[in-house]
């Protein structure tokens, strides 16, 4: 086959989240520009249902990356009077700088917006996919007294979640939510990888896409032997390791610009040494991290068996995605790496963050999504603090709640709000 015909045979599958359904008979939009603590602008919308244009209860809803302004459960929350607020962060469409305890001060700008200036008495958190994880971050450091709070980001700059008001939210929904997103990508990386700066360079024996490890022909299910898996991960852990450790010696190369540009009488040093040093405090490097939609269970379903499709979310056929420019985590700065991406040193994983939440929470696991699978959902009920937690299953269901087939627009995210308006009304009634 050649180059052109196996790119024609790659698609993205499209992720959904905007409105299924007219919203203008029953609901009002006001655009938000709001000015976070630390002078950031962030841009998102609220939704109020006009028959209650000043609810007591509020529903919002953000993402790490993901536009989620218009997310297609906002219909049916504002049809039964609770107003939405689509939360765009400052990493909206792009993660390339992506640091989540930064995103943490994003969030927090619309909760205090809520709760001062429309008089929202509670708050409900909806963390659908890698808002999940994002949400349980948030409440963690929300809790947590101020002077407790994260100082430092995993790249150790400076972040002043201590000196901001962080409002708690009052409950949460986790919707088709995966444990974090450096927590995927050690599952998705490719250990095969032996050089970062030539990622074509391939060890043969941990590479999953090679017959000889026993991958079959997509889309057929392949049947990988457990001590290959086992290795496998392992070897995952270890190339995330080794990039980790990359970021760090770009961190620390800034580092020593920095102290020298600190140094007593620096300002005497020869212009030459002036400008060396300050370009090296400045400089801004940007990883690229090759060859990261290779998780094994994209093609054996016998590893946390579901009712999914073969392939990722991204594309049905991830051994052509791995080598495309589209992928989890493929640009980002030393600082997002080991922020967001890096599952050995990110704060902003479920199994971390989880058991802090003690606020009721709705868990809502989709099926045959592609992505997020039945071990990551039990992992987030395992890991929940909360007494008052409840497991919705959707087993038909795909990631975003799409249609399928001559179903309405709305018909999967119809089904998923008739079982969590109940839930919604009955521990915050309007």
């Amino acid at each position: 086959m050649t180059a052109s015909r196996l790119l024609s045979a790659t698609y993205w599958r499209a992720s959904c989240v905007r409105f299924r359904e007219p919203v203008n008979e029953f609901a009002e939009c006001v655009p938000l520009l709001l000015n976070t603590h630390d002078g950031v602008q962030v841009r998102g919308l609220h939704w109020t249902p006009r028959a209650n244009p000043r609810p007591k209860v509020a529903v919002i809803a953000a993402h790490p990356r993901v536009d989620f302004s218009q997310h297609y459960a906002f219909p049916a929350l504002l049809r039964a009077g609770y107003a939405c607020v689509g939360a765009n962060l400052r990493s909206i469409n792009n993660d390339l700088n992506c640091v989540h305890e930064q995103l943490l001060i994003d969030v927090a700008a619309y909760v205090n917006w809520l709760r001062d200036e429309c008089g929202v008495e509670k708050v409900v958190w909806l963390g659908n996919s890698g808002g999940g994880a994002l949400g349980c971050f948030y409440q963690q450091r929300a809790k947590a007294q101020p002077s407790e709070r994260l100082r430092r980001t995993p790249a150790w700059r400076p972040v002043p979640l201590a000196d901001i008001s962080m409002p708690p939210f009052d409950g949460m929904i986790i919707s088709a939510a995966h444990l974090g997103q450096g927590l995927v990508l050690s599952q998705t990386i490719d250990p095969s990888v032996t050089d970062e700066h030539n990622p074509m360079l391939t060890d043969r024996s941990l590479d999953m896409f090679d017959p000889a490890n026993g991958f079959q022909p997509p889309p057929q299910w392949t049947k990988y032997d457990p001590d290959f898996v086992i290795r496998y991960r392992q070897k995952q852990l270890e190339r995330v390791a080794r990039i980790d450790a990359l970021a760090h010696s770009l961190i620390a190369e800034r580092g020593r610009g920095e102290d020298l540009c600190n140094w007593p009488g620096f300002e005497n040093a020869p212009p030459h040494l002036q400008r060396a040093a300050v370009q090296q405090a400045t400089f801004a490097p940007v990883m690229a991290t090759y060859r990261t939609m290779a998780n094994l269970n994209y093609v054996d379903n016998s590893i946390d068996p579901s009712e999914r499709d073969y392939g990722s979310l991204l594309s049905d056929r991830p051994d052509i995605m791995n080598f495309q420019l589209f992928g989890f985590g493929r640009l980002q700065t030393p600082d997002a790496w080991l922020s967001t991406w890096s599952g050995l040193s990110s704060n902003a994983g479920i199994p971390k963050t989880a058991p802090s939440v003690t606020e009721p929470v709705a868990v809502v696991h989709a099926g045959r999504d592609l992505d997020a699978y039945p071990q990551h959902t039990k992992v987030i009920m395992d890991s929940l603090g909360s007494a008052d937690k409840t497991l919705f299953e959707f087993p038909r269901r795909l990631h975003y709640f799409e249609p399928e087939g001559d179903e309405p627009q709305n018909a999967g995210a119809a089904e998923q709000l008739a079982k969590l308006l109940p839930w919604l009304q009955a521990r915050w009634p309007l």
